[in-house]
């Protein structure tokens, strides 16, 4: 198959989304010739076949380069996709859905998040499949929904046994739909019986998430956490399976409302999870899924006090259910 693909970032590097770098690598083993429209280009290595065109945001331009350069692309390279996949950005279906559509190109999102903004109902009507990761995490009823798995990496999320020196991490962006202040209230509970710490993964993007972690580092005075709490900030995909190999027990009280790939990489690595967010009711947790901070906090000292670190039960759910190798070809056969 001759495929384009559509995506936010081609960068090994980037801390967020590094993880597509392997998407590419994956989708080319089933792909004759493939061609990746990014808006921004970094640190990358692929096969002679795929080539990848930045919209130009590394260089400093602006969406009507942007605009222009999308068109351009998808015109110019009409004769080298039988078939697109957009990754997330619903606007560029909306953008290019009546040329692909003339064309006779079928079109594939893939979109997994809690939030139903109107570009997305449009985009769905334009869409021919749409790839998401759980049944919660497409909350737009369609008949054009395929549930695929979350696609990990468990060739590199995999446990080297490595000495368990963090007690609690958590990974994602510093943002208040993350609801880490709650993760610091349990940890002060939690540090009048024991002198667990907790490590963040992540950093702030925007003004407003800068302005929460301004605020978080208020409540962590205010606590007497500051030696407690480490804030790691942008740690790069390869880096991050040796960095939750070293933890104890992977926390998590997001509220964004989707299965975050976040919860299934630890998971790869088979550690304890216990989790408040809604968006991982339909992972293996048993009671380790939660739903106040009181039982949070008891599942959570059983778990620490147990001194069992190790899930190998997780890890083969995340082989059969989410594995990379899976999904790439789900998404290809759906697309043909």
């Amino acid at each position: 198959m001759k495929l384009l693909i559509i995506t936010q970032v081609v960068d090994s590097n980037h801390p967020i989304l590094g993880f597509f770098h392997r998407w590419i690598e994956e989708f080319s083993k089933h792909c004759t010739e493939l061609h990746v429209i990014c808006l921004e280009e970094g640190v990358h290595s692929l096969p002679p076949h795929v080539t990848v065109h930045s919209l130009g945001k590394e260089s400093g331009k602006g969406r009507f380069t942007y605009l222009t350069r999308f068109f351009h692309l998808i015109w110019s390279l009409r004769h080298q996709y039988d078939g697109v996949f957009v990754h997330m950005n619903q606007i560029y279906v909306i953008l290019g859905a009546q040329l692909w559509h003339l064309l006779g190109k079928k079109i594939g999102l893939w979109y997994a998040h809690g939030s139903v903004p109107t570009s997305l109902k449009l985009a769905e009507r334009y869409t021919d499949v749409i790839f998401t990761c759980s049944k919660d995490s497409f909350k737009l009823p369609s008949k054009k929904v395929l549930v695929t798995g979350h696609g990990i990496d468990t060739e590199k999320f995999r446990s080297l046994s490595i000495k368990k020196d963090i007690d609690l991490i958590t990974v994602g962006r510093i943002t208040e739909s993350k609801q880490i202040d709650t993760l610091v209230e349990i940890l002060a509970t939690l540090r009048t019986t024991r002198p667990v710490t907790l490590t963040i993964v992540g950093a702030a993007v925007t003004d407003s998430e800068t302005a929460y972690q301004k605020q978080l580092m208020e409540i962590i005075q205010s606590k007497n956490l500051t030696d407690a709490v480490y804030f790691m900030g942008k740690v790069v995909q390869s880096d991050l399976p040796a960095l939750l190999d070293r933890a104890k027990v992977f926390v998590t009280t997001a509220q964004n409302g989707s299965l975050d790939k976040a919860m299934l990489e630890p998971m790869a690595l088979g550690l304890p999870i216990i989790s408040m967010a809604p968006g991982s009711k339909s992972l293996p947790l048993g009671d380790d899924q939660v739903d106040s901070k009181a039982t949070f906090i008891i599942q959570l000292e059983k778990v620490l006090e147990s001194a069992v670190f190790e899930r190998p039960a997780y890890r083969d759910y995340v082989q059969n259910n989410h594995s990379l190798k899976t999904l790439i070809p789900k998404i290809i056969n759906a697309l043909q």
